[in-house]
């Protein structure tokens, strides 16, 4: 088969897809990017694209975000042509819509099917605008909102067919597209997951950290508040007050993936700081930054108690992985989580806006690990069962690429 992947950070929630299919042979694969550092992958040759326009800093709000993702779209387009002019006509373009990629598509490639993967609608309730009482939202918030929507609403009329990786994020489209959206996640690689009991983690001047330490991790893309930073930092005194020994882990950059920056200098992580440092022992945090894979699977494998905090947003892979690990997790009680996470069964779920809730729960966790041992074992079994990529996801994976295609050209497990 012929396949064009387009996603403007490769792989992006592609990754496990795209290594199985060069895994398979037989394909021919290309993958349109504006990634450019992205190193050399046997069996796939990158086209890096670039937009055709950015819109002006001082662009119009309402109409930026559109005028940004047209700018988008005919750049790619542009590539596929050069690529259809070479030859290379695909069975199956198979691609992120959230920043317009794929809206010419059919104007480029008419007779091509199109999967799209539908990430999220923004909403002005429901989501991470207006959760957090800390940071309302302007005024012009569900302006700027609907008028974001502008680039799913255009995309769903340009495939055939989307992909949304949970029922949450499928629920915050429109009902008019729910029939056209089918859920399938990216999938986890669980056989390459799981607990290690003899595993050991060196900080360095900090030291070798096995299971027999009392640590405590938290992960993130960004430390940011969407992601439940302040919650984290705002419960850290009384972990530490009621555990002497615990040792806090924290991964994660300084920017803001998601939502608005903060304006302190040294970004969120000094904001809190200034808040709650003279209550913390920096002795006993360590600030990791982002970490390789490898070594974010040590961190969780160490871990007496894993924290993952989120407002209601896209589920990181991380909580997945976690779990694949047997991480005892306690865990924001929002809609994405519960429908992956079921309190006392498979972690423990707090309120978002409890830091003293997050520190009690932490806390026993950490007093009483036999007692939760089974949360971790129920994770694994749960995301074995839902989200493994070759037993559960791929196969619906391919069902959905199979749809669109003749039957000589399907994949076959």
């Amino acid at each position: 088969m012929r396949i064009l992947f387009v996603h403007q950070n490769m792989p992006g929630q592609y990754r496990e897809l795209l290594a199985w299919l060069v895994g398979q042979g037989g394909h021919e694969v290309v993958f349109l990017t504006q990634r450019r550092d992205h190193p050399d992958m046997p069996g796939v040759r990158q086209v890096i694209y670039r937009p055709h326009h950015a819109a002006a800093e001082n662009a119009y709000g309402l109409s930026k975000v559109w005028e940004e993702a047209a700018g988008t779209a005919y750049g790619a387009a542009q590539a596929m042509a050069g690529l259809r002019d070479e030859g290379f006509v695909p069975d199956i373009v198979l691609g992120h819509t959230g920043w317009g990629e794929l809206l010419f598509v059919k104007q480029v490639l008419p007779d091509t099917p199109v999967l799209g993967f539908f990430e999220y609608y923004y909403r002005a309730r429901g989501g991470p605008v207006g959760f957090d009482p800390e940071e309302p939202p302007a005024a012009t918030a569900p302006f700027l909102l609907a008028a974001r929507n502008a680039v799913p609403n255009s995309a769903i009329l340009a495939v055939d067919r989307g992909i949304c990786p949970t029922l949450w994020q499928r629920d915050t489209f429109p009902a008019s597209f729910h029939d056209r959206l089918s859920v399938c996640h990216d999938g986890i690689r669980t056989d390459r997951l799981g607990p290690d009991p003899q595993v050991e983690l060196n900080l360095g001047r900090a030291g070798r950290l096995t299971r027999d330490d009392e640590i405590v991790t938290y992960v993130a893309r960004n430390m940011e508040r969407t992601r439940g930073f302040h919650v984290l930092m705002r419960a850290l005194p009384a972990i530490q007050a009621a555990r002497p020994k615990a040792r806090i882990l924290i991964v994660g950059g300084s920017g803001a993936s998601y939502g608005r920056a903060s304006a302190a200098e040294g970004g969120f992580r000094a904001e809190l700081e200034a808040e709650v440092g003279h209550l913390v022992d920096w002795d006993r945090v360590h600030f990791l930054g982002r970490v390789p894979y490898e070594a974010f699977r040590k961190i969780v494998q160490v871990s007496r108690c894993h924290i993952y905090l989120t407002m209601p947003f896209v589920l990181s892979w991380s909580l997945l992985e976690a779990m694949a690990m047997e991480a005892t997790i306690v865990a924001s009680d929002v809609a994405p989580v519960r429908e992956v996470m079921t309190d006392g069964e498979t972690g423990r779920l707090v309120d978002f806006h409890d830091p003293a809730a997050l520190a009690e729960t932490v806390t026993d966790v950490l007093a009483r690990p036999e007692a939760h041992a089974g949360l971790g074992r129920a994770a694994r079994a749960h995301v074995v069962a839902e989200y493994d990529f070759l037993t559960a996801c791929l196969p619906r994976q391919i069902a959905e690429i199979n749809a669109l295609v003749p039957p000589e050209r399907r994949l076959h497990l």
